[in-house]
């Protein structure tokens, strides 16, 4: 299985954000704060990078850091409120 990081693209104007498909998956558009959220091969990624940077409608790319966050947590105590309101069945 290949390891997928996201890359964070953003735009002048969202009528581009759509050849953006051809350089990898991608997953979030969002209108208000015109990004495009591309999902790729790690491997590949910094050669897109440099590929889609030089793309007249692009602002700036920023590599997605989750795949480098912990994501178990550790002493995650649930609040007694809502434990008490699970049990009554509010």
């Amino acid at each position: 299985m290949n390891e997928r990081q996201g890359l964070i693209v953003y735009v002048h104007q969202l009528k581009h954000a759509k050849s953006l498909r051809k350089y990898g998956h991608v997953n979030f558009i969002s209108r208000k704060q015109k990004y495009v959220v591309i999902y790729c091969n790690r491997d590949e990624m910094e050669a897109l990078m440099t590929k889609i940077q030089r793309l007249p409608f692009v602002k700036d790319v920023v590599e997605s850091y989750r795949p480098f966050l912990k994501t178990e947590f550790e002493n995650a105590k649930p609040d007694k409120a809502k434990e008490y309101d699970y049990k009554v069945g509010l």
